[in-house]
């Protein structure tokens, strides 16, 4: 069971819920609407990638040193994950918004055109997620959670 005494790990899971958690009430803050399906989301405020990834980055550190090889590799894998989050996968989501306006004007046409009018529309179209990537400012703050969450854990758990 040595799993459970996995401190990098145990801290980029507790990044994480952490992450998803603070979206409903930054979002709630931000819009005065409380959307609870945040919670289990992708895209937002803070990234949760970002704060797993730094979590676990900063976790190794401590653990084994930063002249380690697993550091380098938690840090490369850190990188690498949060370039994504705002590079491909923000692309993927902002093509997804032009998909669904384009759907969207489509269903407008075929409702005008065939008397679509008495079908719900949930039958008629299903929306794309447009909310894939990340703002470089939600995976900064995203990787920042991750680390002073970690350095907090390790400090008042582990010393």
């Amino acid at each position: 069971m040595e799993i459970f005494l996995n401190f990098p790990l145990w801290a980029s899971l507790i990044a994480i819920f952490f992450a998803q958690f603070v979206k409903v009430p930054i979002q709630f803050i931000a819009t005065k609407e409380l959307n609870w399906s945040l919670l289990t989301s992708t895209g937002g405020m803070p990234s949760s990638h970002s704060a797993a990834v730094t979590a676990l980055t900063t976790g190794v550190a401590l653990e084994v040193g930063l002249d380690s090889p697993i550091f380098g590799i938690a840090a490369m894998f850190a990188i690498i994950t949060m370039f994504d989050a705002t590079g491909v996968r923000r692309q993927a989501g902002e093509q997804a918004i032009v998909l669904n306006q384009l759907m969207a004007d489509f269903q407008k046409f075929v409702f005008e055109a065939k008397g679509w009018q008495n079908k719900p529309e949930q039958i008629k179209r299903k929306e794309l997620k447009e909310l894939l990537g990340h703002k470089p400012i939600e995976v900064f703050f995203g990787g920042l959670s991750g680390v002073i969450l970690t350095l907090l854990i390790h400090y008042f758990l582990f010393n």
